[in-house]
């Protein structure tokens, strides 16, 4: 049986599709700059990269082109191979708990939830509009971002402002990269060898967020109502006093959406360093003696540090620290700078363990109280397995 992974941007449309009987990956892609001019494809197929720059007026026609080149480059033998197909949706507030089968209920409530996912909603809708259009009569499945973290009890989701923005509003929250530390959380029992544990996951990329984890059930989580708040990200600010905002709008002049778009597209990394958002740009930074840099390296390590410190409290102790997504994947400097500052919890990295890049590996000491791992996450495997349990049923 095979499935196929959706996650559908603005202007970009993702793919990944999986043989499930064997659960590996046989292709995945990245459409770019879609209604954009100069757009192109890139198509990874048994160890060879495809690329080929071709107008795509709208997602419809990337859908098309994507499922003729599947065709024509015989990944497939017939549409028919395809079964089913799942979408990554950014938001479903507090009513999706679970991967759900895709009805135009659904649909009425992801248009219903734009405001709460503004940048991400409208591509994953259009993503799903332009599947339905080409496939109609493929089963289509929405695997929610915000679905993992709805074990979290009150007091972890509630903020302390008045209630009624809860109940009346819906302000809470909601947590993000659900998805991904699902997928994490179920690694451990594996890792650990047994499935009653305790567990800090650290989704880190240019998008980044902590979770407590127990047994598989999120506990708590950085981000919240929406994705800008927690640690440090490339672009985004993470915690900030909220008084910030109509401060700077009273010295710049600037709008509320001017502002906002400050913290989301043009903080973390990027403002602090003024050189880029992307990690391996700061680092480079740091050892050529950049000082906004090396501001930016340590700011984030403490950010970082400063969440695992809460959930370890939280928690009164946890059996393990995941490292998962681009960054904690990769960037090894970051790692060993994060856990050095956890060693007054006897928590200890094995620096030469830890010198890998995307593999699986344990990377603490032997005198660590904590085993401490590196997680490839695999979020499109987690989609595909969501959407065949859905459509098996």
């Amino acid at each position: 049986m095979k499935i196929m992974s959706i996650n559908a941007g603005s202007s970009s449309l993702k793919f990944s599709l999986f043989d499930m009987e064997h659960s590996i990956c046989i292709a995945s892609g990245l459409f770019e700059r879609v209604t954009l001019p100069n757009s192109f494809y890139t198509i990874k197929y048994h160890g060879e990269n495809i690329k080929e720059e071709i107008e795509m007026k709208d997602h419809a026609t990337a859908v098309q082109i994507l499922l003729d080149r599947l065709l024509s480059r015989n990944i497939i033998q017939s549409l028919d191979e395809i079964e089913g197909i799942g979408h990554r949706l950014a938001h479903g507030f507090d009513k999706y708990k679970h991967s759900v089968l895709i009805t135009e209920e659904v649909m009425k409530d992801l248009e219903h939830y734009i405001p709460l996912a503004p940048l991400h909603l409208p591509a994953h809708i259009l993503g799903i509009r332009s599947m339905q259009k080409v496939l109609p009569n493929i089963p289509m499945v929405g695997v929610f971002d915000t679905a993992f973290h709805q074990t979290m009890e009150e007091t972890k989701f509630i903020y302390p402002v008045p209630y009624e923005w809860y109940t009346k509003y819906g302000v809470r929250k909601f947590g993000f990269h659900g998805t991904s530390h699902r997928y994490i959380s179920k690694q451990i029992p594996r890792l650990l060898g047994k499935d009653e544990y305790k567990a800090i996951i650290c989704h880190l990329g240019n998008g980044g967020s902590l979770s407590l984890v127990q047994n598989g059930k999120s506990i708590d989580t950085t981000m919240g109502f929406t994705p800008t708040v927690g640690i440090m990200m490339g672009t985004r600010s993470g915690d900030i006093d909220p008084f910030i905002v109509p401060y700077i709008m009273e010295k710049t002049g600037k709008s509320h959406d001017d502002v906002f778009n400050d913290l989301n597209k043009n903080s973390g990394f990027l403002g602090l360093s003024g050189r880029s958002s992307d990690f391996r740009d700061i680092y480079a930074g740091v050892e050529a003696n950049d000082e906004r840099c090396i501001l930016a390296f340590h700011k984030y390590v403490d950010t970082v540090v400063k969440y695992i410190a809460e959930y370890y409290v939280e928690a009164s102790g946890v059996d393990a620290i995941i490292f998962t997504a681009g960054l904690g994947e990769k960037a090894a400097v970051a790692r060993e700078a994060i856990i050095e500052k956890l060693a007054c919890l006897d928590i200890y990295i094995d620096k030469a363990a830890n010198n890998v890049i995307g593999e699986e590996i344990c990377i603490s000491s032997s005198e660590s109280k904590v085993s401490i791992y590196v997680v490839p996450t695999n979020e499109e495997l987690m989609i595909a397995e969501d959407t065949l349990e859905i459509i098996g049923e």
